[in-house]
């Protein structure tokens, strides 16, 4: 119990900003001396700052207490299949180093080294604080070497990443736990904690990156599914099976990949999808097709999602440019006006609020969550 109040303090403060001791009580239902026993403990751990007196009230001046960005670290690594990426994690969320790896598709001979590379320079880069590291996230696909003929990759590089243990692979280069989660999942979780999830409590978040994926919120937590695989919309088909033929996925109109093939049948660098390029000069209209066409696919998974689901909103972001994420959204907006919302009430499609960081900063908020959050499940709501 002393643990659990302790991490429903810290809660408090990570929601709500510096807070007095009085607000504290206020908003997490203990007694002043209880807070006051609390607030000491977890300064003298260095979790907690106290700030300067607040002057001007009525009665004493009060002293807020802050979360000490040094209190605490974790590290996020996200493995996809464009890029990985590296995030060093302080207490209050914030990166403060980060390392970036862009490549055709991952080697699992090159790449394993390489996180272990990296992940040691960072960590020997933090100095003393090193030590205030309690965990490692990683962030990657469930099936990474899936859809191999698309990608054009053959059977056995496909297959390489089939039988490894992502999570083991990296436990075995850290002394401290190592947390794993889908990437469009911890990217849920980023948009969770830090972004939109402070104000909806239900909400399909899509992801769109080389291939697009998703997760799911229900009541403010993570709903993973029976195997963790919940919100996995890549696979969504976008017509009724008939005749024998095998409807088209999602993943096939509303993916990156599709348009960097695009790009490559112009003779235009294929890696513009994932920046200010993709709507400048020769790339833009390749991408306004594109845009067009994964609108109309991402309004389908929308309307399906709100009939299974009755969700406040659904939650877009990707791995590309603002610009082109509000265009995007735009145009699946537009596209929802072409459905029979009859029996539905209309979802509100909205932009996310983290980008191409999402998927490892989601996988270093995992453990930061796991040591410190008091909801096992994910991330319990103390608001004012």
């Amino acid at each position: 119990m002393r643990q659990f109040n302790e991490r429903v303090v810290l809660q408090a403060v990570r929601l709500n900003g510096s807070l007095p001791k009085a607000d504290l009580a206020r908003l997490t239902g203990l007694t002043a001396q209880t807070i006051g026993l609390i607030t000491t403990r977890l300064e003298d751990d260095g979790l907690l700052l106290r700030q300067d007196r607040v002057r001007g009230r009525i009665g004493q001046p009060s002293v807020p207490m802050a979360l000490n960005p040094d209190g605490a670290f974790s590290l996020g690594i996200k493995i996809g299949r464009r890029s990985a990426d590296w995030l060093l994690v302080d207490f209050t969320g914030a990166v403060r180093a980060r390392e970036t790896l862009p490549y055709d598709f991952p080697d699992a001979e090159a790449l394993l080294p390489e996180v272990q590379k990296r992940m040691r320079a960072i960590q020997d880069g933090m100095g003393p604080l090193a030590q205030r590291v309690v965990g490692v996230g990683v962030a990657a696909p469930f099936n990474l070497g899936g859809w191999h003929k698309m990608l054009g990759l053959s059977e056995t590089v496909s297959d390489q990443w089939n039988h490894i243990d992502l999570a083991a692979q990296v436990q075995a280069m850290t002394e401290v736990p190592v947390s794993f989660a889908k990437d469009t999942q911890a990217a849920c979780v980023a948009e969770l904690v830090s972004g939109r999830g402070r104000d909806l409590k239900s909400f399909l978040y899509l992801f769109v990156d080389t291939f697009v994926g998703g997760g799911l919120v229900l009541n403010s937590h993570l709903h993973g599914g029976i195997h963790g695989n919940a919100g996995a919309v890549a696979s969504l088909p976008l017509q009724v099976a008939s005749g024998g033929a095998v409807p088209e996925q999602l993943l096939a109109h509303a993916s990156l990949w599709e348009l960097e093939q695009h790009f490559k049948g112009k003779g235009l660098d294929p890696t513009a999808a994932y920046d200010d390029r993709a709507l400048e000069g020769p790339y833009a209209p390749l991408t306004e097709a594109w845009i067009a066409s994964a609108a109309q696919g991402l309004a389908q998974c929308v309307v399906s999602g709100t009939a299974f689901l009755d969700l406040d909103a659904v939650v877009i972001d990707g791995s590309f440019s603002r610009t082109m994420l509000k265009r995007l959204i735009e145009q699946t907006t537009l596209a929802l006006r072409n459905y029979n919302w009859e029996g539905l009430w209309p979802a509100k499609v909205i932009a996310g609020s983290i980008g191409s960081d999402a998927r490892a900063l989601g996988g270093a908020l995992l453990p930061l969550h796991e040591n410190f959050a008091p909801d096992r499940d994910l991330f319990l709501k103390v608001t004012s």
